[in-house]
């Protein structure tokens, strides 16, 4: 499908149904190396399994705007979506009012990582000057595909401004996540803490050893098939206790998990020979990004272990500057972890529908700036004043 782009004439603007389509290396040359999730690999990994397809609700219509020499300039993942799972910005409720008001909220134009609530680039350029044509293009294109709306996830601020330049209404949220203040080891993290947060820790720490759990963490391509069998059945064992079918499949981690140079790092755990729980992340520049995790069995404190201790140790071993283990989770706070604000942008084509939106979003927008100021006054953080604490 071709169409020009109003924003700049001078580029074409190209949908494509698959990743596969897009030169890997002008694809990845757009969005910054560090960030995993816009990868090429990453996303054509997706597909090729089948967890991103039209079946499963995600079709996908990446858009480019290419140069008349035939260039690739500009890139954004995007996604036609027939419902509103695995997005992490929830907005049943505006699906809801939509369909009251006689008008189908889907499908709509998702721009974001599938399953993936991690704040990085959406739009893929090699020159900033393009990416108000990639704003305006995405705002615009609901009402070129008769889409309800369009919207942008988890976005980098150049992107964020971006799209509130082009119109996009925004919506703010909280995450946590854990910084590395430059800690030797983790005996040194844990002695910044807050007396109470510090003896919690310990607390929680200790009932795992005691109970002679050990862990490892390996990189996803020195993990062979039988392995990343069973730690597929703990990861779909999480689904399944909450009564959905999991976002990913087999497939899906015995191409992009065991492939050379995969970002994967799986945190495995052990009671004797027998792997009872592992969290599944994936490395990519200064960060740690947490994703998925399962377990056999319920043990004390294990999911504090298994995705947070453990996913700090190897930050601090590894020099990582920044530990993002994933959406929500206030208990997060008391473990070490900040609060910070995620945004998201959002363009609905149907007017009643974005005013009462638009209404919403300015009072969510002042309660999350509230909460977390007040998170911010709560730091599990010695001050100076506690210096001498025990």
């Amino acid at each position: 499908m071709n169409t020009r782009s109003p924003a700049q004439a001078r580029l074409q603007l190209q949908l494509h149904e698959g990743i596969a389509g897009i030169p890997a290396e002008r694809w990845d040359a757009l969005f910054d190396p560090a960030y995993p999730f816009t990868r090429h690999g990453f996303l054509k990994a997706l597909e090729d399994s089948g967890c991103v397809a039209a079946d499963t609700g995600w079709q996908a219509c990446h858009a480019t705007l290419t140069d008349t020499a035939g260039t690739l300039r500009a890139a954004v993942p995007l996604y036609l979506k027939h419902h509103s799972y695995g997005e992490f910005v929830f907005d049943w409720s505006w699906a809801e009012a939509s369909q009251r008001m006689g008008h189908p909220y889907y499908p709509k134009l998702l721009c974001a990582v599938p399953f993936t609530p991690a704040t990085g680039p959406r739009f893929g350029t090699d020159d900033d000057g393009l990416r108000p044509a990639l704003a305006a293009a995405l705002g615009e294109l609901p009402r070129s595909l008769k889409t309800s709306s369009a919207h942008l996830l988890f976005a980098a601020d150049a992107d964020a401004g971006a799209a509130l330049a082009a119109g996009a209404m925004p919506r703010h949220d909280v995450q946590y996540h854990w910084h590395n203040r430059g800690y030797a080891d983790f005996a040194d993290f844990v002695a910044q803490l807050r007396a109470d947060k510090r003896k919690k820790l310990l607390r929680e720490r200790r009932r795992i050893a005691e109970g002679g759990l050990r862990f490892e963490v390996l990189p996803g391509e020195t993990i062979a098939e039988p392995l990343w069998a069973e730690i597929y059945a703990l990861y779909a064992n999480t689904y399944e206790e909450r009564g959905q079918p999991p976002y990913l499949n087999l497939r899906f981690f015995l191409d992009y998990g065991m492939r050379s140079g995969s970002p994967l790092r799986i945190i495995l755990c052990r009671e004797g020979a027998r792997l009872v729980a592992c969290a599944i992340t994936v490395r990519g520049g200064d960060t740690l990004y947490g994703r998925h995790w399962g377990a056999a069995e319920r043990y004390h404190s294990l999911h504090f272990e298994t995705c947070y201790y453990q996913g700090i140790d190897y930050c601090i071993r590894e020099g990582l500057k920044r530990y993002d283990a994933g959406a929500q989770g206030e208990h997060k706070l008391a473990r070490g972890f900040e609060p910070v604000r995620t945004q998201s942008l959002h363009w609905l084509r149907q007017p009643r529908l974005a005013e009462a939106v638009e209404h919403y979003l300015r009072r969510e927008r002042a309660l999350v700036e509230t909460r977390l100021a007040q998170l911010r006054q709560h730091s599990p953080y010695r001050t100076a004043s506690e210096d001498g604490d025990g």
